[in-house]
Protein backbone atom coordinates (compact mmCIF):
# COMPACT_ATOMS: atom_id res chain seq x y z
CA UNK A 1 0.00 0.00 0.00
CA UNK A 2 1.14 3.01 -1.05
CA UNK A 3 2.13 6.09 1.39
CA UNK A 4 -0.82 8.34 -0.30
CA UNK A 5 -2.72 5.62 0.31
CA UNK A 6 -2.19 5.68 3.98
CA UNK A 7 -2.26 8.98 4.43
CA UNK A 8 -6.01 9.36 2.51
CA UNK A 9 -6.94 6.22 5.16
CA UNK A 10 -5.84 7.84 8.28
CA UNK A 11 -7.46 11.06 7.38
CA UNK A 12 -11.24 9.14 6.61
CA UNK A 13 -11.00 7.77 10.02
CA UNK A 14 -10.31 10.68 11.46
CA UNK A 15 -13.24 12.03 9.77
CA UNK A 16 -15.14 9.33 10.93
CA UNK A 17 -14.31 9.90 14.93
CA UNK A 18 -15.07 13.39 14.34
CA UNK A 19 -18.22 13.32 12.81
CA UNK A 20 -19.16 10.65 15.65
CA UNK A 21 -17.79 12.64 18.08
CA UNK A 22 -19.99 15.62 17.01
CA UNK A 23 -22.80 13.33 17.23
CA UNK A 24 -22.43 12.36 20.25
CA UNK A 25 -22.54 15.94 21.33
CA UNK A 26 -25.93 16.80 19.71
CA UNK A 27 -27.39 13.55 21.10
CA UNK A 28 -26.36 14.71 24.91
CA UNK A 29 -27.72 18.35 23.91
CA UNK A 30 -30.91 16.57 23.36
CA UNK A 31 -31.50 14.73 26.13
CA UNK A 32 -30.13 17.14 28.33
CA UNK A 33 -32.82 19.83 26.86
CA UNK A 34 -35.39 17.01 27.32
CA UNK A 35 -34.52 16.63 30.82
CA UNK A 36 -34.67 20.44 31.76
CA UNK A 37 -37.88 20.50 29.89
CA UNK A 38 -39.22 17.84 32.19
CA UNK A 39 -37.75 19.36 35.07
CA UNK A 40 -39.04 22.81 34.66
CA UNK A 41 -42.59 21.00 33.81
CA UNK A 42 -42.56 19.01 37.31
CA UNK A 43 -41.15 22.28 39.30
CA UNK A 44 -44.66 24.33 37.70
CA UNK A 45 -46.04 22.11 39.81
CA UNK A 46 -46.08 22.61 42.84
CA UNK A 47 -46.22 19.47 45.15
CA UNK A 48 -48.76 20.45 48.51
CA UNK A 49 -50.00 18.43 51.51
CA UNK A 50 -53.37 17.59 52.34
CA UNK A 51 -55.61 17.40 55.63
CA UNK A 52 -59.05 17.11 55.71
CA UNK A 53 -61.68 19.15 58.10
CA UNK A 54 -62.21 17.25 61.59
CA UNK A 55 -65.52 17.42 63.95
CA UNK A 56 -64.89 19.76 66.71
CA UNK A 57 -64.93 17.63 70.27
CA UNK A 58 -68.91 17.43 70.92
CA UNK A 59 -67.90 19.35 74.55
CA UNK A 60 -66.43 22.66 74.86
CA UNK A 61 -63.51 22.85 77.86
CA UNK A 62 -61.66 25.76 78.90
CA UNK A 63 -59.51 26.94 81.99
CA UNK A 64 -59.51 30.58 82.81
CA UNK A 65 -57.82 32.68 85.53
CA UNK A 66 -60.05 34.43 87.80
CA UNK A 67 -60.31 35.52 91.28
CA UNK A 68 -62.56 35.06 94.38
CA UNK A 69 -63.81 38.14 96.33
CA UNK A 70 -65.89 38.02 99.49
CA UNK A 71 -69.71 37.95 99.26
CA UNK A 72 -69.58 41.80 100.92
CA UNK A 73 -66.66 43.81 101.41
CA UNK A 74 -66.40 46.91 103.44
CA UNK A 75 -63.98 48.74 104.20
CA UNK A 76 -64.32 50.99 107.16
CA UNK A 77 -63.37 54.55 107.30
CA UNK A 78 -63.38 57.30 110.49
CA UNK A 79 -66.06 60.14 110.26
CA UNK A 80 -64.42 62.24 113.34
CA UNK A 81 -61.11 63.01 113.73
CA UNK A 82 -58.95 62.05 116.97
CA UNK A 83 -57.27 59.84 118.12
CA UNK A 84 -57.63 55.60 118.96
CA UNK A 85 -58.54 55.13 122.43
CA UNK A 86 -59.31 51.08 121.85
CA UNK A 87 -59.44 48.90 119.36
CA UNK A 88 -60.90 44.96 120.50
CA UNK A 89 -60.94 43.36 117.22
CA UNK A 90 -57.93 42.20 115.56
CA UNK A 91 -56.92 39.67 112.20
CA UNK A 92 -59.73 37.33 111.49
CA UNK A 93 -61.73 37.74 114.32
CA UNK A 94 -65.63 36.50 113.81
CA UNK A 95 -68.03 39.62 113.99
CA UNK A 96 -71.42 40.29 114.39
CA UNK A 97 -73.49 43.49 112.92
CA UNK A 98 -72.97 45.79 115.42
CA UNK A 99 -70.06 44.60 117.23
CA UNK A 100 -67.64 47.82 118.50
CA UNK A 101 -64.56 47.53 116.26
CA UNK A 102 -62.73 50.39 118.12
CA UNK A 103 -63.60 53.83 119.78
CA UNK A 104 -61.71 57.28 119.15
CA UNK A 105 -60.84 59.85 121.35
CA UNK A 106 -62.09 63.59 119.69
CA UNK A 107 -61.96 65.98 122.34
CA UNK A 108 -62.70 68.54 119.61
CA UNK A 109 -66.04 66.74 118.58
CA UNK A 110 -66.73 67.02 122.60
CA UNK A 111 -66.21 70.79 122.61
CA UNK A 112 -67.89 71.60 119.85
CA UNK A 113 -70.78 69.56 120.89
CA UNK A 114 -71.43 71.04 124.19
CA UNK A 115 -71.28 74.17 122.42
CA UNK A 116 -73.75 73.01 120.47
CA UNK A 117 -76.10 72.25 123.12
CA UNK A 118 -75.04 75.85 124.86
CA UNK A 119 -76.35 77.47 122.00
CA UNK A 120 -79.81 75.11 121.91
CA UNK A 121 -79.70 76.67 125.33
CA UNK A 122 -79.58 80.23 124.03
CA UNK A 123 -81.44 79.51 121.16
CA UNK A 124 -84.23 78.31 123.76
CA UNK A 125 -84.56 81.80 126.02
CA UNK A 126 -84.33 84.02 123.27
CA UNK A 127 -87.32 81.91 121.81
CA UNK A 128 -88.79 82.23 125.39
CA UNK A 129 -88.23 85.89 125.46
CA UNK A 130 -89.47 86.01 121.74
CA UNK A 131 -92.75 84.33 122.78
CA UNK A 132 -93.85 86.40 125.67
CA UNK A 133 -93.20 89.72 124.17
CA UNK A 134 -95.27 89.12 121.10
CA UNK A 135 -98.35 87.73 123.63
CA UNK A 136 -97.62 91.19 125.19
CA UNK A 137 -97.48 92.97 122.01
CA UNK A 138 -100.41 91.26 120.47
CA UNK A 139 -102.70 91.84 123.75
CA UNK A 140 -102.04 95.26 123.36
CA UNK A 141 -102.98 95.53 119.83
CA UNK A 142 -105.96 94.47 119.97
CA UNK A 143 -106.90 97.47 122.32
CA UNK A 144 -105.31 99.90 119.83
CA UNK A 145 -102.83 100.50 122.55
CA UNK A 146 -99.85 100.40 120.36
CA UNK A 147 -99.62 100.13 116.05
CA UNK A 148 -100.12 97.41 114.43
CA UNK A 149 -96.55 98.21 112.76
CA UNK A 150 -95.21 96.99 115.97
CA UNK A 151 -97.35 93.90 116.71
CA UNK A 152 -96.17 92.86 113.43
CA UNK A 153 -92.69 93.73 114.28
CA UNK A 154 -92.76 91.37 117.41
CA UNK A 155 -94.69 88.33 115.40
CA UNK A 156 -91.49 88.39 113.16
CA UNK A 157 -89.37 88.95 115.89
CA UNK A 158 -91.11 85.41 117.22
CA UNK A 159 -90.42 83.72 113.94
CA UNK A 160 -87.15 84.68 113.87
CA UNK A 161 -86.37 83.17 117.35
CA UNK A 162 -88.39 79.68 116.44
CA UNK A 163 -86.19 79.78 113.54
CA UNK A 164 -83.00 80.24 115.27
CA UNK A 165 -84.02 77.18 117.75
CA UNK A 166 -84.78 74.97 115.36
CA UNK A 167 -81.34 75.65 113.54
CA UNK A 168 -79.69 75.23 116.82
CA UNK A 169 -81.85 71.97 117.46
CA UNK A 170 -80.59 70.47 114.06
CA UNK A 171 -76.72 71.33 114.87
CA UNK A 172 -76.96 69.58 118.16
CA UNK A 173 -78.63 66.62 116.52
CA UNK A 174 -75.46 66.76 113.96
CA UNK A 175 -73.19 66.70 116.86
CA UNK A 176 -74.88 63.88 118.25
CA UNK A 177 -74.64 62.24 115.12
CA UNK A 178 -71.11 62.64 114.97
CA UNK A 179 -70.60 61.81 118.67
CA UNK A 180 -71.91 58.24 117.78
CA UNK A 181 -69.25 56.97 115.09
CA UNK A 182 -66.80 57.94 117.73
CA UNK A 183 -67.26 53.94 118.33
CA UNK A 184 -66.97 51.87 115.46
CA UNK A 185 -68.97 49.02 114.66
CA UNK A 186 -68.86 46.05 112.09
CA UNK A 187 -71.59 46.91 109.46
CA UNK A 188 -72.56 43.14 108.85
CA UNK A 189 -72.11 39.87 110.29
CA UNK A 190 -68.41 38.74 108.89
CA UNK A 191 -64.70 38.20 109.68
CA UNK A 192 -62.50 40.96 109.90
CA UNK A 193 -59.99 40.78 107.28
CA UNK A 194 -57.81 44.02 108.23
CA UNK A 195 -56.83 46.40 110.94
CA UNK A 196 -54.74 49.15 110.07
CA UNK A 197 -55.09 50.90 113.32
CA UNK A 198 -53.41 50.95 116.96
CA UNK A 199 -53.78 52.46 120.08
CA UNK A 200 -53.18 56.31 119.64
CA UNK A 201 -52.96 56.51 116.03
CA UNK A 202 -54.50 59.90 114.61
CA UNK A 203 -57.54 59.27 112.18
CA UNK A 204 -59.00 61.69 110.15
CA UNK A 205 -63.03 62.17 109.15
CA UNK A 206 -63.77 60.73 105.95
CA UNK A 207 -59.82 59.79 105.40
CA UNK A 208 -58.77 56.72 107.62
CA UNK A 209 -56.02 56.35 109.16
CA UNK A 210 -52.79 58.29 108.55
CA UNK A 211 -49.52 56.45 107.99
CA UNK A 212 -46.24 56.71 108.22
CA UNK A 213 -45.81 57.85 104.59
CA UNK A 214 -48.92 60.59 104.85
CA UNK A 215 -51.32 58.31 102.97
CA UNK A 216 -54.75 57.61 104.09
CA UNK A 217 -55.87 53.82 104.79
CA UNK A 218 -58.84 52.34 106.02
CA UNK A 219 -59.40 51.35 109.98
CA UNK A 220 -61.04 48.23 108.88
CA UNK A 221 -61.98 45.69 106.52
CA UNK A 222 -64.70 43.37 107.25
CA UNK A 223 -66.00 40.80 104.85
CA UNK A 224 -68.78 38.17 104.84
CA UNK A 225 -67.58 35.12 103.43
CA UNK A 226 -70.82 32.77 103.91
CA UNK A 227 -70.44 33.28 100.26
CA UNK A 228 -68.14 33.64 98.18
CA UNK A 229 -67.89 35.67 94.46
CA UNK A 230 -66.05 34.41 91.55
CA UNK A 231 -65.02 36.61 88.65
CA UNK A 232 -63.92 35.45 85.65
CA UNK A 233 -63.08 37.60 82.44
CA UNK A 234 -64.48 35.32 79.19
CA UNK A 235 -62.94 35.80 75.89
CA UNK A 236 -65.89 36.53 73.44
CA UNK A 237 -65.71 34.21 71.18
CA UNK A 238 -66.87 31.62 74.29
CA UNK A 239 -69.27 33.79 75.75
CA UNK A 240 -72.13 32.09 74.25
CA UNK A 241 -71.46 29.15 76.61
CA UNK A 242 -72.07 31.40 79.85
CA UNK A 243 -75.76 30.87 80.31
CA UNK A 244 -77.88 29.95 84.23
CA UNK A 245 -77.25 26.49 85.01
CA UNK A 246 -73.84 26.41 83.88
CA UNK A 247 -70.97 25.25 86.41
CA UNK A 248 -67.87 26.05 86.62
CA UNK A 249 -65.02 23.14 88.45
CA UNK A 250 -62.18 25.85 90.48
CA UNK A 251 -59.33 25.04 92.35
CA UNK A 252 -57.25 27.34 94.29
CA UNK A 253 -53.34 26.93 95.21
CA UNK A 254 -53.77 26.21 98.82
CA UNK A 255 -55.87 22.99 98.21
CA UNK A 256 -54.72 21.73 94.83
CA UNK A 257 -56.29 18.21 95.34
CA UNK A 258 -59.91 19.55 95.99
CA UNK A 259 -62.35 21.00 93.48
CA UNK A 260 -64.72 23.75 94.39
CA UNK A 261 -68.06 23.97 92.58
CA UNK A 262 -69.18 27.87 91.13
CA UNK A 263 -72.87 28.59 90.08
CA UNK A 264 -73.28 31.19 87.25
CA UNK A 265 -74.47 34.31 88.62
CA UNK A 266 -74.41 36.84 86.07
CA UNK A 267 -72.42 38.22 83.13
CA UNK A 268 -71.54 41.71 82.21
CA UNK A 269 -73.26 42.38 79.14
CA UNK A 270 -70.41 44.25 77.41
CA UNK A 271 -67.07 43.66 76.09
CA UNK A 272 -63.65 45.44 77.43
CA UNK A 273 -62.52 46.96 73.81
CA UNK A 274 -58.70 46.27 75.34
CA UNK A 275 -59.32 42.81 76.18
CA UNK A 276 -62.15 41.79 74.18
CA UNK A 277 -63.24 39.86 77.64
CA UNK A 278 -66.67 40.24 79.63
CA UNK A 279 -66.84 39.48 83.35
CA UNK A 280 -68.74 37.20 84.21
CA UNK A 281 -69.52 36.30 88.21
CA UNK A 282 -69.72 32.96 89.98
CA UNK A 283 -71.33 32.09 93.10
CA UNK A 284 -69.31 29.51 95.20
CA UNK A 285 -70.95 28.29 98.76
CA UNK A 286 -68.53 28.49 101.32
CA UNK A 287 -70.16 28.04 105.05
CA UNK A 288 -66.72 25.92 106.10
CA UNK A 289 -64.68 29.23 105.33
CA UNK A 290 -62.10 27.22 103.46
CA UNK A 291 -61.85 30.43 100.89
CA UNK A 292 -60.71 33.47 101.65
CA UNK A 293 -60.90 36.52 99.91
CA UNK A 294 -58.45 37.53 97.29
CA UNK A 295 -57.62 34.48 96.27
CA UNK A 296 -56.32 33.43 92.72
CA UNK A 297 -58.72 30.42 91.06
CA UNK A 298 -57.89 28.35 88.19
CA UNK A 299 -61.45 28.24 86.61
CA UNK A 300 -62.24 25.12 84.09
CA UNK A 301 -65.81 25.47 81.66
CA UNK A 302 -67.37 23.09 80.28
CA UNK A 303 -70.48 23.13 78.11
CA UNK A 304 -72.07 21.45 74.54
CA UNK A 305 -70.61 22.69 71.78
CA UNK A 306 -72.36 24.02 68.60
CA UNK A 307 -72.96 21.68 65.76
CA UNK A 308 -71.56 21.28 62.44
CA UNK A 309 -68.11 22.78 63.40
CA UNK A 310 -64.60 21.43 61.94
CA UNK A 311 -60.95 22.02 63.02
CA UNK A 312 -58.43 22.56 60.75
CA UNK A 313 -54.59 23.31 61.00
CA UNK A 314 -54.23 27.39 61.38
CA UNK A 315 -51.57 27.34 58.75
CA UNK A 316 -54.03 26.17 56.10
CA UNK A 317 -55.82 29.64 56.66
CA UNK A 318 -54.75 32.31 53.79
CA UNK A 319 -55.66 35.64 54.39
CA UNK A 320 -56.98 37.94 51.37
CA UNK A 321 -58.70 40.77 50.42
CA UNK A 322 -62.22 38.57 50.01
CA UNK A 323 -61.95 37.39 53.63
CA UNK A 324 -60.77 34.56 55.36
CA UNK A 325 -60.10 31.23 53.15
CA UNK A 326 -58.83 27.93 52.27
CA UNK A 327 -57.37 25.95 49.37
CA UNK A 328 -59.14 23.04 48.10
CA UNK A 329 -57.57 20.39 45.72
CA UNK A 330 -60.27 18.92 43.35
CA UNK A 331 -60.51 15.25 42.04
CA UNK A 332 -58.14 16.47 39.13
CA UNK A 333 -55.59 17.91 41.39
CA UNK A 334 -56.60 21.82 40.37
CA UNK A 335 -56.44 23.84 43.54
CA UNK A 336 -59.41 26.56 44.57
CA UNK A 337 -60.05 29.20 46.85
CA UNK A 338 -63.28 28.67 49.31
CA UNK A 339 -64.47 31.10 51.25
CA UNK A 340 -64.95 30.20 55.25
CA UNK A 341 -66.15 31.73 58.15
CA UNK A 342 -64.10 30.93 61.46
CA UNK A 343 -64.66 30.86 64.78
CA UNK A 344 -62.32 30.03 67.81
CA UNK A 345 -58.03 30.29 66.88
CA UNK A 346 -54.90 28.62 68.19
CA UNK A 347 -51.55 28.20 66.84
CA UNK A 348 -52.34 24.81 66.64
CA UNK A 349 -55.78 24.49 65.06
CA UNK A 350 -59.18 26.80 63.61
CA UNK A 351 -62.82 26.28 64.06
CA UNK A 352 -64.56 26.49 61.17
CA UNK A 353 -67.85 27.44 61.59
CA UNK A 354 -69.28 27.59 57.90
CA UNK A 355 -67.97 26.84 54.00
CA UNK A 356 -66.71 23.70 54.62
CA UNK A 357 -67.56 20.16 53.68
CA UNK A 358 -66.28 16.89 55.73
CA UNK A 359 -64.96 15.75 52.15
CA UNK A 360 -62.97 18.60 51.43
CA UNK A 361 -59.39 18.34 50.65
CA UNK A 362 -57.58 21.11 52.24
CA UNK A 363 -53.69 22.20 51.83
CA UNK A 364 -52.30 22.74 54.68
CA UNK A 365 -49.65 26.11 54.24
CA UNK A 366 -50.59 26.63 50.63
CA UNK A 367 -47.97 28.43 48.76
CA UNK A 368 -48.34 32.22 48.39
CA UNK A 369 -48.22 32.17 44.78
CA UNK A 370 -50.60 29.45 44.40
CA UNK A 371 -53.00 30.59 41.67
CA UNK A 372 -56.99 29.64 41.21
CA UNK A 373 -57.16 26.56 39.04
CA UNK A 374 -53.61 25.74 39.10
CA UNK A 375 -52.56 22.15 38.97
CA UNK A 376 -50.87 20.92 41.87
CA UNK A 377 -49.14 17.42 42.86
CA UNK A 378 -50.07 15.86 45.99
CA UNK A 379 -47.18 14.71 47.89
CA UNK A 380 -47.54 12.46 51.30
CA UNK A 381 -45.76 14.39 54.03
CA UNK A 382 -43.35 13.04 56.23
CA UNK A 383 -44.46 11.39 59.62
CA UNK A 384 -45.25 14.03 62.27
CA UNK A 385 -46.36 16.97 59.65
CA UNK A 386 -49.48 16.97 60.16
CA UNK A 387 -50.17 15.00 63.12
CA UNK A 388 -48.47 17.51 65.35
CA UNK A 389 -51.81 19.38 65.00
CA UNK A 390 -53.78 17.03 66.13
CA UNK A 391 -51.60 16.41 69.31
CA UNK A 392 -52.09 20.20 69.84
CA UNK A 393 -55.72 19.77 69.07
CA UNK A 394 -56.02 17.52 71.73
CA UNK A 395 -53.98 19.62 74.23
CA UNK A 396 -55.85 22.56 73.88
CA UNK A 397 -59.21 20.67 74.21
CA UNK A 398 -57.85 18.94 77.51
CA UNK A 399 -57.50 22.53 79.14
Amino acid sequence: MSTFTKKRLFIGCLLCVLVGYVAYLEVQHLHSEVTLRADATHASVPDVAVTQPKPAPPTLSMTLPGNINAWYEAPIYAQVSGYVKMWYKDYGAPVKKGDVLAEVNAPGLDAQYAQAKADLQVAQAKYGLATVTANRWRSMGKSQAVSGQSVSVQNANEQSARAALEAAQHNVDHYDALEQFKTIVAPFDGVVTARNISVGDYVGAGSGNMNANGTASELFTVADTHEMRLFVSVPEVLSYVLKPGLKARVTVPQYPNKVFTANFLTIAKGYDPNTRTAVTEFTIDNTDQKLWPGTFASVALSAPAEGSIYTIPTGALVFQEKGMQVVTVDTQSKAHYKNITVGRMSDAYTEVDAGLNPTDRIINNPPSDLLEGQTVHLSVPEKGYLTAASSNDGEEDDE
